[in-house]
């Protein structure tokens, strides 16, 4: 071979690794199973983005609270107090599962209150729901909290989060779910790894969306999947 030659197959060997890195790199971004190890399974949506089918409020007299609106669920008008907590859940019941929306959270601090949160494996009793909550809020961004049991598990790491998170705007959330081990992540960070020492808490149960009493807030959720693992 010349030195010619040689140079030749060199740049053809370096111009393929190129190519070829931005293909691995692509395939890692649309392959979501690569950044959380998902294991096989089939994505569903969880929201028709025209109606509230397939979701109920915990109590029957909230129902005006929640609606949809540019393909959003929405709760809160930006204008009233919320009241009280309220929830909208799911029909079914999930286990072990990956769940994914995103949602956005709106409000003035000094009208009071301004939080919501996600509910899963939970369960209803009467007009109470009871539950692990993926925490939404200043001051509760990605903790995890034991809704109407045990309160808060976990405090939600924040340290590469405060530099990424939109406060005013979307932003995405994760919930993973397998045997006793949970993890949530707020765009794509991980705030939460937590494994359940108590066998005696239920391993199913629904999935709601929450707004938290007390200021003049807003909530809103789109894009709700689950694919069950």
């Amino acid at each position: 071979m010349t030195v010619n030659q040689h140079h030749c197959l060199r740049g053809l060997i370096q111009s393929s690794q190129l190519l070829i890195l931005p293909v691995v790199v692509l395939a890692i971004f649309l392959n979501g199973s690569a950044v959380f190890g998902q294991s096989p399974g089939k994505t569903a949506s969880l929201f028709d983005g025209k109606t509230l089918t397939g979701w109920k409020t915990v109590n029957p007299a909230h129902a005006a609270l929640w609606f949809v609106k540019d393909s959003v669920i929405r709760s809160g008008d930006g204008i009233n107090k919320i009241p009280e907590n309220t929830y909208l859940h799911t029909l079914k019941e999930y286990g072990d599962f990956e769940f994914r929306c995103l949602f956005r959270l709106s409000g003035n601090p000094a009208t009071g209150m301004i939080n919501s949160g996600i509910q899963y494996r939970s369960v209803i009793e009467g007009d109470k729901i009871i539950g692990y909550q993926a925490d939404i809020g200043n001051g509760f961004w990605g903790d995890l909290y034991d809704e109407h049991r045990r309160e808060k598990l976990v405090s939600g790491d924040l340290r590469t989060l405060k530099r990424m998170l939109n406060e005013e705007g979307w932003n995405s959330y994760i919930i993973r779910c397998k045997g006793n081990h949970h993890e949530l992540y707020i765009n794509g960070v991980k705030t939460c790894d937590y494994i359940e020492q108590d066998s005696n808490i239920p391993q199913k149960g629904i999935i709601a969306v929450q707004i938290h009493s007390g200021g003049v807030a807003q909530v809103e959720f789109r894009d709700l999947t689950i694919a069950e693992l």
